[in-house]
């Protein structure tokens, strides 16, 4: 992310920005090897392919924020490899970590792991340290500390199912498994601000908070989403999740978001009531039926319909209701792009 980018960010968070409306979209893994030509291994395995695939994303899109922009990233294994999860990788999809908690009992002997040297998190690091000068040299910066969320990474460790049992009849275990996840998230988040002092935010990715009631959000969710958000000083708190999302929408404002990447299924208008104009927005196109499967002429009539339908334009970044998914081509990603400019000028006149 360039410092222009950045400050651009920066003021659509704080509701001062008065330019061209700004699209940026979250890219990893998903999308990002398919789309270069290469396969999903090469784009873990090869720190020089990873590199250009990031470099020619930002040069084939140059006015797109690309977030966090340059993410090493090793999938869903990066931060349950630090527990201990065997690892299980494929040529063209995406990496699977297996379970370390078999029984609620298990949860007793979870040690908090060490990010400085433990599982992959080490090699994240060392990719960003190898490659931080050529980013430099590309006008970019590292601007982001990012890790899954504490419920996001206790279902790779524990089983979706047997998490979200645990948290009705097992509170206490719970609790504790989330409290050893959330003071490593911050530990891990504290660590790439110390070794990268460009950064300046923090995104936090974590879809199973969209899984639980309110009772369970306060409860489970604000106690440890909230000191991680608090790592450090930050300009930007940046939380994803697209899956369901009503119930936890006004408790971002108290957790301390200020940047909101939301399920398509949810209009922005709809979230927007619920976050309230603190918390700026990131979506909100069907990413995968429409940004991915849709025509480029489908594209442009469903985002002029996302557009028109907005009635508070202020604190947008027009982007897809998640990150960018597997198989989305150049030209829907041009075919969005150019329609939300072409709005923009028309909403000018």
């Amino acid at each position: 992310m360039t410092n222009e980018q950045w400050d651009l960010l920066v003021n659509v968070v704080n509701r001062k920005h008065n330019g061209p409306a700004p699209v940026g979209f979250i890219i990893d893994s998903p999308w990002l090897p398919g789309w270069a030509g290469i396969s999903t291994l090469d784009y873990y395995s090869s720190g020089k392919q990873w590199f250009e695939t990031n470099k020619k994303v930002i040069e084939t899109f140059p006015e797109t924020i690309f977030l966090p922009g340059f993410w090493s990233e090793y999938g869903m294994c990066s931060e349950p490899s630090a527990f201990g999860a065997k690892q299980v990788w494929y040529e063209s999809n995406l990496p699977h970590a297996d379970k370390t908690i078999h029984s609620i009992e298990d949860i007793a002997a979870i040690k908090k792991p060490n990010p400085k040297l433990d599982g992959l998190l080490p090699f994240i690091i060392q990719r960003l340290k190898e490659f931080e000068p050529s980013i430099n040299e590309m006008g970019h910066e590292i601007k982001f500390a990012i890790a899954r969320g504490p419920l996001n990474i206790a279902t790779f460790l524990m089983g979706t199912t047997e998490f979200m049992m645990a948290l009705m009849m097992n509170p206490e275990e719970a609790h504790q498994l989330l409290k050893v996840i959330s003071e490593f998230t911050i530990d891990w988040l504290r660590h790439q601000k110390e070794q990268f002092p460009s950064i300046e935010g923090i995104l936090v990715l974590d879809d199973i908070v969209g899984f639980v009631g309110e009772d369970e959000c306060r409860e489970f969710v604000v106690p440890y989403l909230t000191p991680i958000f608090a790592a450090f000083e930050t300009k930007i708190r940046f939380f994803h999740n697209d899956a369901q999302g009503l119930i936890s929408t006004p408790f971002l404002k108290e957790i301390g978001v200020n940047l909101f990447n939301f399920s398509f299924e949810h209009s922005i208008n709809e979230i927007r009531e619920l976050a309230g104009p603190e918390v700026a927005l990131l979506g909100n196109l069907p990413p995968r039926d429409v940004l991915a499967a849709a025509t480029p002429e489908e594209v442009r009539a469903q985002t002029e319909q996302m557009w028109n339908e907005v009635q508070d334009k202020k604190g947008i970044i027009w982007s897809c209701g998640g990150g960018v998914p597997q198989n989305v081509p150049t030209e829907n990603m041009q075919a969005f792009i150019e329609t939300i400019k072409k709005l923009e000028g028309r909403n000018r006149k």
